[in-house]
């Protein structure tokens, strides 16, 4: 299945690519080019950070693939606080050198988004599970199990983007959103779900199977 994709350079990255590469050519202008080194090198690393390549699943229909590109810190049997139910957490921690970009772990519809304001400790903690910034949308899939996907704000991220809206239908592998500058994704599945990845895992969205139905 060929998910529709956006330009390989994510639009959330636009505007800084250009405030800085103007930036850097006017520096290089008024006091020369090693002057502006710095600022060309800051570019890079803007660019390499909201690049956004195209994805395609090729899992099966039982798959459940991942929310986010990065590490595997926890994979573990809890309560969804979202829901209610018994559950199994996978979370995914991305540095600040991977894909940003959220994609749908399952085929579903929206039942819900919650906004949570909160704190900004470092994602690759499990206590930033519970107080860090973090917007919430509960999945149901076509077979009736509730899913949550939590985007998680990092130490340095301070914009948890979702273009997702609740009643929405979802693909596995669609973009609904964008985090800024390191961050976390929770998955929290039906209990019965079985993981396909362990701590310490790298993985990336949309093509990576975390568990299976």
């Amino acid at each position: 299945m060929k998910v529709k994709s956006h330009p390989w350079l994510a639009r959330e990255g636009w505007p800084f690519i250009a405030a800085i590469a103007a930036l850097a050519l006017v520096v290089a202008g008024l006091a020369g080019l090693v002057w502006s080194i710095p600022l060309w090198l800051l570019l890079v690393f803007v660019v390499q950070f909201f690049r956004d390549p195209p994805r395609q699943v090729r899992a099966g229909p039982r798959a459940v693939v991942s929310p986010a590109d990065g590490r595997i810190v926890k994979v573990e049997a809890v309560r969804d606080p979202h829901t209610g139910h018994d559950a199994l957490l996978i979370s995914v921690f991305m540095n600040v050198f991977n894909v940003h970009s959220n994609r749908a772990p399952v085929d579903g519809l929206i039942e819900r988004i919650e906004y949570r304001p909160g704190a900004f400790i470092n994602a690759d903690l499990d206590k930033a599970s519970e107080q860090n910034e973090a917007n919430v949308i509960v999945l149901r899939t076509r077979s009736g199990e509730q899913v949550s996907v939590v985007q998680v704000a990092g130490l340095i991220a301070r914009r948890i983007l979702c273009y997702a809206r609740a009643g929405d239908e979802l693909v596995r592998g669609q973009r609904f959103g964008f985090i800024r500058f390191g961050s976390r994704v929770d998955l929290y599945l039906p209990r019965f779900a079985r993981p396909m990845v362990a701590v310490g895992d790298t993985v990336h969205a949309g093509t990576s199977v975390l568990a299976e139905f």
